[in-house]
Parts: C-alpha cells; structure tokens; sequence
C-alpha cells in the first residue's frame, strides 16, 4: 500500500511540474515563421523585417546567426531563434571554447537589442547527420554554458529540432515510442532539456503522412477540416479522439517521452506547413490546400486547444517557411512551401478572418510596388522613363512643386511610378518588377501630402478597388514634358522609339 501511494505520489508530482513548467515557458502559444535563404532574389534585411513587421510576425526562426538580419532585427521586440548550421555542429559539440566563441560572436553580440530567444542546435541531427548524434548532447550543454557564463541562460532556451521520423509506431499515439537506436542519445538530451527548462523541438509534417499513406490517412484529416465524429481517429488504449494528424503526431512524441519516464518536457514545432504547388506524383500540393492547412493551423494553434493528450497546453508553431526557396533540390514541392514569393508578394491570402493577431494585414488589399534598395541608379531611371512614358502613368505629381516632387531622387521618383504602374495593373503578378529594380511591401511609402496610388489617403480616386492619383494625363498616357535632374522627355513618340525596345517590362 505505500508502494502504490509514493508512485501515485510521484505521478501527481510529475503532472504538477508539468503544468508549472508548460506555463512557464509559455501561456499562450505562438505562431512564428521560418526563415530559408536559399532565393535567388533575396530579399535584404531591411525588407525581410519590414515585411515581418507589416504581419505582425513576433517569432521568427534563422536557420544560421546572419550578422546583418540579426542587426536588422534590432529594437524590433521580434522575438528570434538562432540556429547551429549543421556543419558547425561536431566543431562546437567537441570544443567548448568553439561553443563559447559561437555563443559570443553570434549572441551575445546581439543582445539585448536583437531579441533573441532561443538556440536551435543542428537541425533534425539524428536523421539528417547521424555520424554528428554522439556528440549532440555535448554541442547543447557546451552553447548552454556559455549562456550560462553570460548570464544568459534563464532567458535563452536552447534545444535541437528533430524529424518525427525519429518516432516509431506513432499510431495509436499511446503505443509511439522513439526508435530505441537513439536511446543512447535521447535519454541524456531529455534529461538537458528536463534540467534546463527548455523545449524538445519537433518538425511535424501532416502532408508527408498524408503522401506516403497511400490512401490510409484522409485529405481532410491532414488539412484540420471537420470530420463526422465517426471519421475522426479514436486511440482504442487512451479512447482519446484525434480530429487532425498534427495532434496526433504531437502526442505521439509525448506518449514516446513518456515511455522513457519524461513527462514534463513540453513541445515546440519547429516547423509545420504544406507546399503550394507540386509535381505531378504531388496532385495534393496546391494553393487551396496549402491555404487551408495553414489557416486552419494558425487557428488551432492560437485557440490554445492543445492536445487531446494535453488539451489546453500550448503548442507553439513555427510555419515552413516565409519565403517560396527556389533554389532547393529535389521535387517541385520542395521550392513550394512559403507564403511570400521573394518579391513580397503573397502566394496566397490566408484565411483568418477574426483570428487578428497575426497576418493580420490583408497583402493583396494593401499592397505597394517600390524601389530595391540596391538598386542600380541608371536602371531605376530607365525604368522610371518607361513607366512614365510607354507604361501610361500618370507622373504629373512628381512635377516640381507637385505633391510628390521631393524628395527630388531617382529613387522617391521610381517608387511613386512603379507603383501607380502596379495599382494601375490591379497589382497583377509582374507588375511590379521593372527589370528586378522593384519589390512589393506592405508598408505605404507615401509620405507628407505625398498620398500614393492604393493608399487610403485622401487625394486618391477608387477604381475597381484600386486607389489611383487624380489623372491629368494626355490621352496618351504620356506627360507633355518631364523632367528630372537635367534629364527630359517631350514626346512620347520619341520616348516609345529610344525605351521600348530596351525596356520591356
């Protein structure tokens, strides 16, 4: 009898610290991002946070320590996750002075100005690096005791994303359990992330399950749309009912923890997402249902529903990824899986009406067309010839002592044309390029009295939704004369004749 009371003691115990240590960490989940890098066109830094900032994004993870991004994240209270690259990892994990000496360079050289949280050490190592696994734990304890150094290490939490491959038999989630080859590894790393707070990070990805069921696992089961209750998935040992594969697969690795006596651990998905276009075995990766699982994600992350498992404790989601990356191998999906092209344009507008916390700006209502900020002076300038020539905008505001004259540049002149172009063209895709000197935001550029075409100021006309400077345009298109730094244009023939073939945009 005091055998059965001290474990049923001991079990009260370790549900309690969970509850403590779930709320600690965090009492509302969160929705975040990831970021990649492998674009052709990347965005730079300036442009990646304006966009961030524009959603309302307050989480974002790197898959490095990118000096200027971090710089760039500065003073914005984004909250940001830093990243061991895996081939940095058997380097750090073998030398603590290494460890040290990435932690200083790469963290404490950005805090507190940069708001960074969290340390993602490698990146699914036990699959993706094997070779790397016996010295993982080594790399975690050696990054958390420079933080530890610094004083660092009760507002960093530092951890290692894993693939949920890692878990076996994940259906019913009660009977998952982590393949037993790793046990060697995922015991002691249990046991770090139990002693320091910290989270176990992993990658959950439905449309995966969904791929390489062949048939078993329903479309709507993997995309969170409703299921009759005798469709839904029951768990014959727990009799808890799965709606979706996302909490079916949480709960698996918490079942899996569990069986390794680890119950106070909470979970953090480090990425989850679905591709917008595929190739043609990948008939399932679309736009409607990468929107669907997406939005439907975001809202069951921010209600706080938690799992059947752990209803109510958060599950904080990082969502693959912000930008489309085609620069990735393999299929098309893999290129496919951001929620901007580089540009900044949306591939999509998620579904959330009411959700008001994050993406909470509708991109394709309130978009602008302006300048790079690298770009070429004499390219912007031929562009903004064009557009105020063959292009048909109306360029009368950038007149001297018009509303929109100064600043008197090239490049405050170029954005106000590019992007009456874009607004005059419905924002249609490509209309915001002009030989890659351009790039959509979400911030308005307009500035003074200078109200710009899509604004909701005051001095522009509604056309088909889209907001147009009054027009005192020839019937041409074309200014009788513009000028700008010496340079001049007076007939739009002559102009039509010098540009148009050089200029197609």
């Amino acid at each position: 009898m005091a055998v059965l009371l001290l474990l049923l003691l001991l079990m009260m115990m370790r549900i309690m610290l969970f509850f403590m240590l779930a709320n600690s960490i965090s009492a509302d989940a969160f929705i975040g991002v990831n970021l990649g890098s492998d674009v052709s066109d990347m965005p730079s830094p300036t442009e990646i946070v304006a966009l961030l900032k524009a959603q309302s994004i307050q989480h974002v993870r790197l898959y490095d320590a990118d000096r200027a991004l971090l710089l760039a994240l500065a003073n914005t209270g984004i909250r940001v996750t830093v990243s061991v690259p895996n081939d940095q990892l058997l380097g750090i994990g073998q030398s603590n002075a290494t460890a040290a000496n990435w932690v200083s360079r790469n963290v404490i050289g950005h805090v507190p100005a940069t708001n960074i949280t969290t340390i993602a050490v490698g990146s699914e190592v036990l699959t993706a690096l094997p070779n790397a696994a016996p010295i993982l734990v080594s790399a975690l304890k050696f990054i958390h005791s420079a933080l530890v150094a610094a004083n660092l290490d009760r507002q960093i939490k530092v951890s290692s994303p894993h693939s949920s491959s890692v878990i076996l038999d994940s259906f019913p989630p009660s009977q998952a359990f982590f393949n037993r080859t790793w046990n060697p590894v995922m015991v002691p790393l249990l046991k770090f992330l139990q002693s320091t707070g910290s989270y176990f990070m992993l990658n959950v990805y439905p449309y995966y399950d969904y791929q390489q069921s062949n048939g078993v696992i329903p479309l709507d089961y993997a995309l969170f749309r409703p299921l009759p209750p005798n469709k839904e998935a029951v768990d014959a040992n727990t009799l808890l009912h799965y709606t979706n594969v996302f909490d079916a697969v949480v709960d698996a690795a918490y079942f899996a923890m569990s069986n390794l006596n680890f119950t106070n651990v909470p979970i953090l998905v480090t990425e989850s997402g679905w591709p917008s276009k595929g190739d043609s075995s990948e008939s399932d990766a679309t736009v409607d249902n990468a929107n669907t699982y997406n939005s439907n994600l975001i809202r069951h992350v921010l209600n706080n529903t938690g799992t059947p498992k752990h209803p109510g404790i958060a599950v904080s989601t990082y969502i693959y990824e912000l930008y489309n990356e085609d620069l990735r191998s393999g299929p098309v999906s893999e290129k496919n899986w951001g929620l901007f092209y580089a540009n900044g344009e949306p591939v999509y507008t998620l579904h959330l009406t009411g959700a008001g916390i994050i993406f909470a700006n509708d991109t394709t209502n309130q978009t602008f067309c302006v300048t790079k900020s690298n770009a070429d002076p004499k390219m912007l300038q031929a562009a903004l010839d064009w557009a105020c020539g063959p292009g048909k905008v109306d360029c009368s505001p950038l007149l001297q002592g018009q509303p929109c004259y100064e600043p008197d540049n090239v490049v405050a002149h170029a954005t106000y044309a590019f992007n009456a172009y874009y607004q005059k063209m419905a924002k249609s895709p490509g209309t915001c390029d002009f030989k890659g000197v351009a790039t959509i935001t979400t911030t308005d550029p307009s500035h003074g009295s200078c109200i710009f075409p899509g604004s909701h100021g005051k001095n522009g006309t509604r056309i088909n939704g889209t907001s147009l400077a009054p027009s005192n345009s020839t019937s041409s298109g074309c200014l009788s004369q513009y000028y700008y730094n010496g340079g001049s244009f007076t007939s739009c023939v002559i102009l039509v004749v010098l540009l148009f073939s050089a200029v197609v945009m």
